[in-house]
């Protein structure tokens, strides 16, 4: 396996009696497309809310990029190039799609931005919005308040807010999410295309998308991982099939 962009050792999460995460270990390869697949409750989004700091660990550490990021706040970690998207999308309705980009961009490099004139950093922040707006085939829609668009491509904006923050890991929770079939058929050709550019942790219900997009599937039952490897040895883990893949394929 190549170098490891992400290192989970034994992280714990837990609400009271209930262990939402369970002493979950996992090293995600630099550039790979890795799946976190489990039931409803099995603890996917609390680990990626973990990973991207808005929830703190309470016990074990997270390295990322080879830095110890576990008491980082999540700002520091999306400045160290960790970009996450939502189960629900989260967009300015009454922004354009450029400007929603914009935004993105400015708030992951802002302090690059302060010290150019006003009239450049708006050129700058443009250039590179209509940039990742075109690369997920919304350039045509860069000027649409993002309320307008429907939901696929309200999916792509988020996607290309992401995209333009450059990230080194980005972090997809369910992205599949509301996406009728056809949808659902675009937007993994979408995340197709950004293979290679950033490492993809992808939490998804959506088995066509997993095993159509994932290099690697990590399976996580009751706050733990029980199994991780490639999608073939995934599909045909006894264990894993009993456990959850019997019912979601």
């Amino acid at each position: 396996m190549k170098r490891a962009i992400l290192t989970l050792d034994g992280i714990e999460k837990a609400f009271g009696a209930l262990k939402v995460t369970d002493r979950v270990s996992l090293a995600i390869a630099a550039g790979e497309a890795h799946a976190i697949i489990g039931p409803n409750g099995a603890g996917k989004t609390t680990l990626i809310e973990q990973i991207s700091g808005a929830l703190a660990v309470d016990a074990g550490r997270i390295l990322f990029d080879g830095r110890d990021v576990t008491r980082l706040p999540m700002p520091a970690r999306a400045s160290l190039g960790l970009a996450r998207s939502f189960q629900i999308t989260h967009v300015l309705t009454k922004f354009s799609a450029r400007e929603n980009v914009a935004i993105a961009v400015q708030a992951r490099a802002g302090s690059s931005f302060r010290f150019w004139n006003p009239a450049a950093r708006e050129a700058a922040l443009n250039a590179m919005a209509d940039d990742a707006l075109a690369q997920l085939g919304l350039g045509a829609l860069a000027t649409c308040a993002a309320g307008t668009l429907s939901h696929g491509q309200k999916r792509r904006l988020e996607l290309a807010m992401a995209l333009a923050q450059t990230p080194k890991l980005l972090l997809l929770d369910e992205p599949m999410a509301g996406a009728g079939a056809d949808e659902t058929g675009s937007l993994i050709d979408v995340l197709r295309t950004m293979k290679g550019r950033a490492t993809l942790l992808l939490v998804e219900h959506d088995m066509r998308a997993v095993f159509a997009l994932a290099d690697r599937i990590s399976v996580l039952v009751e706050g733990r991982i029980i199994a991780t490897g490639t999608p073939a040895q995934v599909r045909n883990d006894a264990f894993v099939r009993a456990a959850y893949l019997g019912a979601a394929t």
